[in-house]
C-alpha cells in the first residue's frame, strides 16, 4: 500500500508532511506535491501533518479523487525528490478551502 496526495494540495502545496517523511518519497511539482508509492513506507506520519487534509491511505482515497492514485505514480518519475520543508505558495491561504481545483494542477515538475 502506499499514501497518496489528491486535489487540496493544488495550489497550497504545503511541505509540513515532507519534513517528517522518513524515506524522502515525496516528488514536487509546481503547484502540488506527489507520493511516490514505490519509495512510500506506508509508515502514515505524513497524513496528519497536511494542513489541507490532502494525503489518504491508498484503499482510502474518496471516490472523487479516485484518479490521482495514477496521477500521483505517473508524475513520480517526472517531478524531483523534495527532502525539506519550505514556505507555501502564495496561493496557499487563498486556495486551501477551494474545491473542484483538479484544472488549475501545473503537472510541470517543481523545485
Amino acid at each position: 500500500m502506499t499514501f497518496v496526495v489528491t486535489e487540496p494540495c493544488i495550489k497550497c502545496k504545503y511541505t509540513d508532511c515532507v519534513s517528517v517523511c522518513p524515506v524522502a518519497c515525496f516528488k514536487e511539482g509546481a503547484n502540488m506535491l506527489v507520493i511516490d508509492p514505490e519509495e512510500c513506507i506506508d509508515c502514515g506520519v505524513c497524513v496528519d501533518e497536511c494542513p489541507v487534509t490532502a494525503i489518504f491511505p491508498e484503499e482510502e482515497v474518496p471516490e472523487k479523487w479516485q484518479d490521482y492514485t495514477a496521477l500521483n505514480a505517473r508524475l513520480t518519475p517526472e517531478w524531483p525528490t523534495i527532502e525539506e520543508a519550505k514556505d507555501p505558495p502564495d496561493t496557499a491561504e487563498e486556495f486551501k478551502d477551494i474545491e473542484n481545483k483538479r484544472d488549475q494542477l501545473d503537472e510541470s515538475p517543481g523545485g
